[in-house]
């Protein structure tokens, strides 16, 4: 079974990927690595996870191999310190934690940014032993295919991840990039474990804090982003994540008074662009289907920022009203549509769990 999960680790994992065009290289974001303006960039959201368990190196590979310009890692930490990639803190749902015996007394409730949740956390268990874990679907009622390769790949390393970058970009012929989300920056700098310094440490051992380097990391914190840009003066570009309501975790200021012309024009002093739900670019109208654009593309491109909204997704489950296909929620409807709509708003890329239909969406625009 070792042998098998490695093969299923790296190359071979791609053959069977139902992509709908080929990997095809993009230029990186103009702005932030260069003048003019360029074409918008896919980024991988937590790989290729609309064909595979998220956040897994199996899932970080088929994006690049389906012409990924970024694949996109959310960044959590163990107890001994070391930067691993998971959607959440919480591992509970996206591995076989649950099923494992000698870790039933790890189960424990915490309070995470103000809201109790029980599970397993990362921080509660070492790298050695989080390696024993394997991953699962996060959302197998709607990615019932993905089910077929639970407890096949283990919880990667953000070193990891670099490395597999490195070596995709050299099999490739093109520099792949990597986008970091540091998650609940605030909730870990709490309880002692950072994430701020293990992270900009990683990067540049890996010779990528640098101006040009195909990097960029995000944060729904603003307090996380003007610490990187300050105290810790990276050389990457920034990006603020926005949700369409609530405040960012122990600040008082929402999110929405973040997207006011001023509130944009302080972000440009910290941060080089914008990630907002994709409901603030086109928000649906109360029969679920699409409704007329915001000004938030030109008043953040009046403010010196880029703008790549999260997330898109193939199922109906997902969609606006009009774009799906039938009634089962886990089928497909027409993503496609969706994206190149998205796209004329003048977005600079997105997110998609889907990196094949975000490259062929972008050549139809």
């Amino acid at each position: 079974m070792a042998d098998r999960r490695q093969v299923l680790r790296f190359g071979a994992v791609a053959a069977a990927a139902p992509a709908l065009a080929g990997a095809v290289s993009a230029p990186a974001w103009a702005g932030a690595h260069g003048g003019g303006r360029s074409r918008p960039l896919v980024v991988g959201h937590r790989g290729a996870s609309g064909y595979r368990p998220e956040h897994t190196l199996a899932s970080y590979e088929l994006a690049a191999r389906m012409g990924a310009d970024y694949i996109e890692p959310d960044l959590v930490i163990t107890k001994d310190g070391v930067l691993v990639c998971r959607h959440e803190p919480e591992i509970g749902g996206t591995t076989d934690v649950a099923s494992r015996p000698e870790f039933a007394g790890r189960k424990r409730t915490v309070v995470l940014d103000g809201v109790s949740v029980t599970g397993w956390w990362t921080q509660d268990f070492t790298l050695a032993e989080l390696k024993t874990l394997r991953a699962v679907e996060r959302i197998p009622a709607i990615r019932q295919q993905n089910t077929i390769y639970d407890g096949y790949f283990e919880v990667p390393t953000f070193q990891e991840v670099l490395d597999l970058r490195k070596r995709l970009s050299k099999e490739l012929d093109r520099e792949l990039g990597v986008f970091p989300e540091t998650k609940h920056p605030t909730f870990f700098q709490r309880i002692g474990l950072g994430l701020e310094k293990p992270l900009v440490r990683t990067l540049r051992r890996n010779g990528l804090d640098r101006r040009g380097a195909k990097v960029f990391i995000q944060s729904f914190e603003a307090a996380n982003l003007r610490t990187l840009a300050g105290e810790h003066r990276v050389e990457v570009p920034l990006v603020f994540l926005t949700s369409a309501s609530g405040n960012p975790f122990n600040d008082p200021r929402s999110y929405a008074d973040y997207l006011t012309p001023a509130g944009l024009k302080e972000l440009s002093g910290f941060a080089d662009g914008l990630g907002p739900e994709k409901n603030q670019i086109i928000p649906r109208k109360a029969d679920g289907t699409l409704g007329t654009p915001t000004r938030l593309v030109a008043d953040a491109h009046a403010a010196g920022l880029k703008v790549i909204p999260y997330t898109f997704r193939a199922e109906n489950s997902f969609l606006p009203a009009e774009l799906r296909v039938g009634t089962d929620v886990a089928a497909y409807g027409k993503s496609i549509d969706e994206q190149v709509t998205f796209l004329r708003t003048g977005i600079d890329g997105l997110f998609t769990d889907n990196p094949d239909i975000g490259v062929l969406a972008r050549t139809l625009v």
